[in-house]
């Protein structure tokens, strides 16, 4: 009897088993080879001797290594700090629009007062303007604060977030209205509903707005390139190229200067890995 119950559980099991696993787990190893393989080449090029050069692709992987390439990169440019300003920028970015955004979306879904479908309407309208369009303008507002040059000038231009307005309002919105009203009666104010009870329960969607907002202010070139003069406010999007133009013809120290800058980025991504997949799902943006 155990030995019919057995067998009827594996076909089962072989029943509900994809037949296309085998070819999923294929594709997503491959895909997976393609992702990784320029990593380890930047990084096995990235310990080769300055002014290493090759016959065959294979060598670069063959000793000899050395560490002095990251020395030299290290002291004699200032990718550190290139990389100190791109986090404290996209720290402070995301922060900030956190703050904004939640705000604006609980006072758009919880709060009653005029228009408020109309500003809805409007954040709706700048998920429809291309960033591109609004460079000239903003750059005339920032130059007219006196704000070029500076970390003012590239933070504050990049906390308005029309798509996290629209994701936590929905959020908001779906609140239980027994929980709002339950808050009021007892004599809870507007900012204590935020702060206590709505905004504790929005953890997911700030979570994923905070993850794609860092995200992108790490990989902002643009604005960086148009608003920053000196070069020790340049970010590493803004950096990396003018440091790598200087070295054309060689692979070694670029790769090296390169290296340097993914390696935080690689490790923030295997310790936040979680998260960051969490907040794909949730927000239904593909990348």
């Amino acid at each position: 009897m155990a030995a019919k119950t057995t067998s009827n559980s594996r076909r089962a099991l072989d029943r509900n088993r994809d037949p296309f696993l085998k070819g999923k787990i294929t594709i997503g190893i491959v895909v997976s080879i393609l992702f990784i393989a320029p990593i380890i080449w930047m990084l096995f090029v990235s310990i080769k001797p300055d002014g290493f050069s090759t016959s065959t692709p294979i060598e670069w992987f063959l000793p000899p290594y050395t560490i002095s390439n990251y020395i030299t990169i290290i002291m004699d440019s200032l990718i550190l700090r290139w990389l100190f300003n791109s986090f404290f920028v996209a720290f402070v970015t995301t922060i900030l629009t956190l703050i904004i955004t939640s705000l604006a979306a609980f006072a758009i879904s919880q709060m009653k007062f005029r228009f408020k479908n109309f500003i809805f309407i409007f954040f709706l309208l700048g998920l429809m303007i291309p960033g591109e369009a609004t460079i000239i303008p903003l750059y005339e507002i920032v130059k007219n604060m006196n704000l070029i040059d500076s970390y003012s000038g590239l933070i504050l231009p990049m906390i308005a977030s029309p798509l996290g307005v629209i994701i936590l309002k929905s959020f908001f919105d779906n609140v239980p209205k027994e929980i709002i009203e339950s808050a009021i009666i007892d004599g809870c104010s507007y900012f204590k509903l935020f702060y206590k009870i709505v905004l504790p329960l929005a953890k997911p969607a700030i979570a994923a707005i905070g993850i794609f907002t860092f995200i992108g202010s790490w990989n902002n070139f643009l604005w960086p390139y148009l608003s920053i003069l000196s070069e020790t406010l340049y970010t590493l999007p803004v950096g990396l190229p003018v440091f790598n133009s200087t070295y054309s013809q060689a692979y070694v120290l670029p790769m090296t200067a390169n290296a340097i800058a993914s390696i935080p980025v690689i490790i923030a991504f295997l310790l936040f890995e979680k998260q960051i997949v969490k907040g794909i799902s949730f927000t239904g943006i593909k990348g």
